[in-house]
Parts: structure tokens; C-alpha cells; sequence
């Protein structure tokens, strides 16, 4: 049985090591993805050797704070996909989301899917954001192409497709600015929804109630 003392002592390391991760999110919105490891520690008030007390290495710092910068951004977009909508509206709503959340933080986005160092993983973490918001949007498509009796065999592909879809233009928004987020989502939303919209036979110009 663990002890008492040795939870105590397990918790207090998970807290420090928590309160050290937030401290390198701030550094990466402060100095962009390609911070320091001491400018992480001064951010979190203390030297290199400390923290690396409470990661193994470098690479184990950069994963800690690439999975919460990716958990922040999931919990924008999830709740939207499974709130009750039109189709229509659920989309625009997700796609907003995601762009909301890059455009919230910036630096963060480019630290967990390009980040200059440990990019494959990066890759990884930002991956698993993916599969995760593909995974609803399948289980939604398949539903919504079930209502009416259609082949949802390819539910999973398109959600693949129009995760990336999305994410391609966001990176391309972020770096050009060319139009407004507002814009940008009312395109992307014309696009998926009219196929979508095909695919279930539904009309593009209606919200895609059955």
C-alpha cells in the first residue's frame, strides 16, 4: 500500500509541475514557439536545473505543454459539435470555434503544430486533437445520413477530409489575414455544408432538418 506521506508528496510534485506548464504557455504567448527553456524557467520563477526536477528532459516539457495548448482548443470546438442545432448552424458554430481558438492564441497553435524543435512531435499531439473532432464529426455524419437512409460508409473519410480542410485554411488565414474570421467561416461553412448537404440529399439552402 502507498503511503500517505508518498501520495502527499506525488501530489505536490503534480501541482508544481502543473504550475510550471501554465508558466511555459505564458513564455511560449510571450517569446512564439521557439522559447527557451530559460526563458520557461524564468517565466515560472526558477532555474533550469529545478525544472528539469520535474520533467525528464526537454522533449518531456514540450509535450506537457503542447497536450494542454491542444486540450484548450478541443474544449472550444467539442461542446459545438454536440450541442442540438441545425446542421447548418453546428457546422458554422465548430468552424468559428476552431478559428476563435487559434486566433485566441496564436503562438500556442504554432507551438503544438510547427513546433521548430520537436516537430513529429508536435505532429503527434496535434494529431490527436484531429482524430478526436474527426472522430464526433463521423459519428454525426453517420447519424445525419442514417435519418434519411443514405450510404454513410464514407463517414469517416469525409470527417478526415474536412478536419484537414479546416485546418489548412485556419494555418492560411493566421499567416495571411487576407479576409475576416467572419468570412472565412461563412466560406468554410458554404463548403461543407453544401457537400454534406449533397451527400445526405438535403437542400444546400436550407439548415438540414429532417
Amino acid at each position: 500500500m502507498t503511503s500517505p506521506v508518498k501520495v502527499e508528496r506525488e501530489q505536490r510534485r503534480a501541482q508544481r509541475r502543473a504550475e510550471m506548464v501554465r508558466a511555459a504557455m505564458d513564455a511560449v504567448r510571450a517569446h512564439g514557439p521557439g522559447v527557451s527553456v530559460a526563458e520557461i524557467a524564468a517565466a515560472a520563477g526558477i532555474t533550469k536545473p529545478v525544472l528539469y526536477r520535474h520533467f525528464t528532459d526537454r522533449a518531456d516539457l514540450q509535450r506537457a505543454v503542447g497536450e494542454q495548448a491542444a486540450a484548450l482548443l478541443f474544449t472550444r470546438i467539442a461542446p459545438e459539435l454536440l450541442l442540438q442545432r441545425p446542421p447548418v448552424e453546428q457546422i458554422r458554430a465548430a468552424v468559428d470555434a476552431f478559428l476563435a481558438g487559434i486566433e485566441a492564441e496564436p503562438e500556442l497553435w504554432r507551438f503544438v503544430v510547427h513546433h521548430p524543435i520537436e516537430a513529429s512531435m508536435g505532429e503527434e499531439i496535434a494529431e490527436d486533437v484531429r482524430q478526436r473532432i474527426a472522430a464526433i464529426l463521423a459519428s454525426l455524419i453517420r447519424e445525419r445520413l442514417g435519418q434519411t437512409g443514405r450510404d454513410a460508409s464514407g463517414a469517416e473519410a469525409w470527417a478526415q477530409g474536412l478536419v484537414g480542410m479546416v485546418q489548412s485554411a485556419g494555418d492560411w488565414w493566421l499567416e495571411r489575414r487576407t479576409i475576416t474570421r467572419a468570412a472565412l467561416t461563412d466560406h468554410l461553412t458554404a463548403l461543407i455544408w453544401g457537400g454534406l448537404a449533397g451527400l445526405a440529399g438535403l437542400d444546400p439552402e436550407g439548415d438540414g432538418d429532417v
